[in-house]
């Protein structure tokens, strides 16, 4: 007598033909397969697998077991979705100065996370206010901050993107369908603006009082205790500039032909200058941290410290909710850094970033052969190689402005029939630019110029 399993396989097949193997394709009419898939559950013995012709053991070991909590990411536990987390309370709109000023510091917490190869989702885009930015509307100041860091983020992906460098394991620039790339971005400064002249204009008053002069005007405090209110101002204050500094230094680097190098080093200057600040405003808003608050006792971050300068965990953070948005796959497990280690790789990301803003753009082979050996020495991170990259090389020319063809030749004083066309024309070359500088007299020196630029 034939099992359930074989006479349901029989007669959900048109004209009794065994299942096709060939791939889905666009033309693949799909139908519903619950009531198969459940006379199976009933019939199936343990061990026991329904597949298709072409799977084999190969397949079988690299498969997935989905809805299970530890080989599907999609079935972790926490919010299903960005609406379900919003309803729970878990981002509230109205913070009190701290709160906001955690959400500030481990937001930059996450980008530098990010930058050093994890997933938007698990790292910036775990924000929820990031999520849902329009909901953020009502305060002011929380939806500036995280509008430009959007703005940002997107800026360095695009420029990753452009020039070819990044390697599975450096940057995952997958954004899955996320709001990276919002409408009216490009005017984020001016919402930043208007909160940073709101808090230097506080900051102002709060010096009057303390010096015993007549306040012109009066604003709304940003808490309740008088005493704390200079810190705040110079806490917040600190991290809005630097904010702005940072998206600035980013833009006018992003510049053609290096013509945003001078104002790109202006703003490096002013970005760590804020950082200095922010640096010192820790240990005051770890002082005015109660001693009931909620300590950050997540045990991903115990490893690395907590992630925000006062030493309480963030509100309105969660990575359960994008855990839909990729493809089955074993839950990925991140560090996000510690608030130590994200000062200090910012500080370290803009030292180089200004290393790159006083390279002069006419360089000789040598010398352009020294810079890129002693910039190797710093080992910059993926971001920095992306820059430089898009300095030397955009469009296939030097500096966007002269071919790289003509630069080697000219250089090296060779005969026009020396470079082969097909030099000129090649896709690492026009699309990156990357090329090798290892020895300058073998005889094969444009093969192994082509090499170096990947860096």
């Amino acid at each position: 007598m034939a099992s359930p399993v074989a006479e349901i396989l029989q007669t959900s097949t048109p004209s009794n033909r065994p299942f096709s193997s060939q791939a889905a394709g666009d033309q693949t009419v799909w139908a519903d397969a619950s009531c198969f898939l459940s006379a199976v559950c009933n019939d199936l013995e343990v061990g026991e697998l329904v597949h298709g012709e072409n799977f084999s053991m190969f397949e079988a070991m690299s498969a997935l077991e989905i809805m299970d909590p530890k080989m599907d990411a999609a079935m972790s536990t926490g919010f299903n979705t960005v609406e379900e987390a919003v309803e729970s309370g878990a981002a509230p709109i109205h913070l009190n100065i701290l709160q906001l000023v955690d959400v500030m510091d481990h937001l930059l917490a996450c980008e530098a996370t990010w930058h050093r190869g994890h997933y938007l989702a698990q790292t910036v885009f775990s924000c929820l206010y990031l999520l849902k930015l329009d909901r953020a509307a009502p305060n002011a100041l929380l939806h500036a901050y995280c509008k430009t860091t959007r703005a940002t983020c997107s800026l360095i992906r695009a420029v990753v993107f452009a020039v070819h460098t990044n390697e599975e394991e450096d940057l995952f620039t997958f954004a899955f369908g996320l709001p990276i790339d919002g409408e009216g971005d490009i005017k984020c400064l001016s919402g930043l603006n208007l909160v940073e002249e709101v808090v230097a204009r506080q900051l102002r008053g709060c010096k009057g009082v303390i010096a015993k002069k007549k306040v012109a005007e009066e604003i709304e405090s940003l808490q309740e205790d008088p005493t704390l209110e200079e810190g705040y101002c110079q806490a917040i204050l600190s991290r809005l500039r630097f904010r702005k500094a940072l998206y600035h230094s980013v833009s006018y680097l992003n510049k053609p032909q290096g013509r945003g190098l001078e104002m790109a080093h202006k703003h490096i200057a002013m970005a760590l200058s804020e950082l200095s600040a922010i640096r010192e405003s820790s240990k005051f808003l770890s002082s005015c941290c109660p001693n009931n608050c909620c300590k950050d006792t997540d045990n991903q971050l115990e490893v690395n410290g907590p992630t925000t300068a006062s030493g309480q965990r963030a509100i309105g953070f969660d990575t359960s909710v994008n855990k839909r948005l990729s493809a089955p796959a074993p839950p990925r497990s991140i560090k996000i850094y510690s608030w130590k280690e994200t000062l200090d790789y910012f500080e370290k990301l803009l030292q180089d970033l200004d290393h790159i803003c006083s390279l002069p753009l006419n360089l000789s082979l040598e010398e352009l052969l020294q810079v890129i050996v002693d910039f190797q020495k710093c080992h910059p991170d993926l971001v920095v190689r992306s820059f430089l990259q898009m300095l030397l090389v955009q469009d296939g020319k030097l500096f966007g402005r002269e071919p790289v063809s003509d630069f080697l030749r000219r250089a090296l004083s060779l005969p026009q029939t020396v470079v082969n066309k097909e030099f000129e024309t090649d896709s690492f070359v026009v699309k990156s630019g990357q090329v090798d500088l290892m020895d300058l007299y073998t005889d094969h020196l444009l093969e192994i110029l082509c090499m170096q630029f990947q860096l």
